[in-house]
């Protein structure tokens, strides 16, 4: 048997961050790969992986009734043309729309959930109401249907929600890092250098982090703050431009905007920073941080709690707190020895657990069990 395995994503970026090995070990395994998702920037780039694309004239906030009837006719004809073996549905709209087309007697279907923030915790996806919350168990879950999620919080509140059978549930722990091209090199030197790494979105922690860089300003503690991330806006919880413009005005952080060279930038860094709300699956800019032997510092919520371990890869705040917060970038700021120490332990725990070849694997493994008749 020669799979045919669909990934519907709502954008061609993402699907290249934190999706395109698994879909390069689907290929070598000789799987045939269709991409569906909105085409930006990188539609080139997934061409030229041999992958079928099929571009998509979708919005993630969008919430035109009209527009999305449009949407599901378009993800209607292309199930109907493709006929794909496997459909992999990647956060909750490809999850919802993808699963309500396929239906119970279409391909076997993955939805795989990136996050708990994007059901429960309120990121901007306002379709969700409560009327869509009962409705999620009947179109998760189903002997044709499984759920893949990225962390054992989120594994036990599904569960506990009973979206779906215990049996249909799969945890894999993020979506794996490059640790290739993820390295360790030697702190930079001057003035220590916290790094967030983020989708300047609220519930990312942005404004704790600048409070946090204000507090330490007036503590007198020499400590610079960078933002790296765009505005989304197609996100309502967006933080604008020009507020991100403001602080960096006061003098309280530097916003870089988009970074395309990330692994350059954790090499200019001293600490990684996470000031998360929750909602996570495991983050991919700690995983980023990690593997680049960076100590981390992330709120102690679902999905940062993975790979930020108190005392050994990083330190953990509350939620919402930018005091500790700047306490603990105090304490690192202070201690180069520690930093050191927690990033050489963040490497090791990227290696031995979150590689993107490791990932692909145990993902590959579930495929094949999803489809025994694939030889």
């Amino acid at each position: 048997m020669t799979p045919a395995i669909l990934y519907l994503v709502t954008e061609d970026w993402y699907f290249c961050s934190h999706r395109l090995p698994v879909a390069r070990a689907a290929q070598a395994a000789g799987a045939r790969i269709i991409v569906a998702t909105r085409v930006a920037e990188h539609g080139t780039a997934i061409e030229r992986e041999g992958f079928a694309l099929r571009p998509l004239d979708w919005r993630r906030s969008s919430l035109s009734p009209a527009a999305e009837a449009r949407v599901l006719a378009a993800i209607r004809s292309l199930y109907r043309r493709e006929r794909p073996d496997l459909a992999h549905h990647i956060s909750l709209k490809p999850m919802l729309y993808g699963s309500l087309i396929a239906g119970h007697r279409g391909p076997v279907v993955l939805n795989a959930l990136t996050g708990l923030g994007t059901l429960f915790i309120g990121d901007g996806h306002r379709l969700l109401g409560g009327a869509v919350r009962r409705l999620l168990p009947l179109l998760l879950d189903g002997p044709r249907r499984h759920l893949l999620v990225q962390n054992p919080d989120d594994r036990a509140l599904v569960l506990r929600r009973r979206m779906v059978a215990r049996e249909r549930v799969t945890m894999i722990r993020g979506s794996g890092v490059d640790l290739a091209r993820f390295t360790p090199s030697p702190e930079p030197t001057g003035p220590v250098t916290a790094v967030l790494v983020a989708r300047m979105l609220a519930g990312k922690g942005i404004a704790d982090a600048v409070e946090a860089a204000r507090l330490l300003r007036q503590r007198g503690v020499g400590l610079s703050l960078r933002l790296a991330g765009a505005s989304d806006a197609e996100n309502p919880t967006a933080i604008p431009p020009e507020r991100l413009r403001a602080w960096q005005a006061e003098g309280l952080i530097e916003w870089l905007g988009q970074v395309a060279d990330v692994a350059a930038l954790w090499k200019e860094a001293h600490i990684a920073v996470l000031p998360s709300h929750g909602g996570e699956g495991v983050p991919k800019s700690l995983l980023e941080a990690a593997a680049s032997g960076r100590p981390m510092i992330a709120t102690d919520v679902p999905g940062c709690r993975e790979i930020v371990r108190p005392g050994e890869t990083g330190l953990l705040v509350p939620l919402c707190d930018p005091a500790a917060l700047a306490d603990a970038l105090t304490r690192l700021a202070g201690d180069a020895g520690l930093r050191q120490r927690l990033g050489a332990a963040a490497r090791r725990v990227a290696e031995a657990e979150f590689g993107d070849e490791r990932v692909a694997a145990e993902t590959m493994a579930l495929y094949r069990r999803l489809l025994p008749q694939w030889g």
